[in-house]
């Protein structure tokens, strides 16, 4: 087992994973003793002005994985779909990231137009990835919460069935927050779940009495950051007081991690 699949096999401690978008928000992040930083796709599709989930975004997710890969904290890349309908090419993109220092890889069955890839094809991808790059984690995601299916309790264990058994070695499932839900389906699950915090949600106590593995906050850092640039200029306009904000020699100094 690897050190960050073995992040994920701690019974009542979840791997609570943090989102970057950049390298200095990546080095900040594992500076507050995280072991492991997940990038988000829409921040990295935003800071470039491109849209997130329609595979726009390959080259700037491969040129971030090489920046971070050679920091000293385990790197998981949210890599939407794989940006490719063929296998092959998702599994040449997982050879990339693992050259870069990757350690695990996000792929999602969630569509740009809102709809659900066949389980089939993103089992496909899942597999032709471990067949290419075994030591990667593959954290296979299913969108069903997301994509307004009728019964997507059912649906989604349909859908980790078919990519746990294609050599998933994590599943997630965003938009899914009711704990009894949560606690049937790791009941179920031969392999960790992780869950999307959110603030209406359970909280990390709670989702790790649920035997929830693996807790990402998704583009929620990024959103935040968005959010406080804007309300600090607001707060400069009307004569108001600033809150407390990293030094610029404090920021320059990540730049050098």
């Amino acid at each position: 087992m690897t050190p960050f699949a073995a992040l994920h096999h701690r019974p009542g401690r979840p791997l609570l994973l943090p989102n970057a978008w950049d390298h200095a928000s990546a080095v900040a992040l594992a500076a507050q003793g995280h072991p492991a930083i997940g990038t988000t796709s829409l921040g990295v599709a935003a800071v470039a002005g491109l849209p997130d989930g329609a595979a726009a975004t390959r080259a700037e997710t491969v040129r971030l994985a090489r920046r971070l890969g050679r920091d000293g904290f385990l790197l998981s890349v949210d890599a939407e779909s794989g940006f490719s309908d063929d296998p092959d090419e998702v599994a040449e993109l997982a050879v990339e990231l693992v050259e870069a220092g990757a350690v695990g890889i996000n792929l999602e069955d969630g569509r740009a137009d809102g709809t659900l890839a066949p389980s089939a094809r993103h089992a496909a991808k899942i597999a032709a990835v471990k067949a290419a790059a075994p030591e990667l984690f593959v954290n296979a995601r299913t969108d069903t919460y997301w994509c307004g299916q009728d019964a997507p309790e059912a649906e989604t264990l349909r859908r980790l069935d078919a990519y746990q058994q294609a050599g998933a070695d994590g599943v997630f499932v965003p938009g899914l927050t009711g704990p009894a839900a949560i606690g049937r389906l790791v009941g179920a699950l031969a392999v960790p779940l992780n869950i999307l915090w959110t603030p209406t949600g359970p909280g990390l106590a709670e989702l790790a009495a649920l035997g929830v593995a693996r807790v990402s906050l998704g583009s929620l850092l990024y959103r935040a950051a968005l959010a406080a640039a804007v309300a600090t200029a607001a707060a400069v306009a009307a004569g108001e007081p600033v809150g407390p904000v990293p030094g610029y020699a404090e920021v320059q100094a990540l730049s050098g991690s």
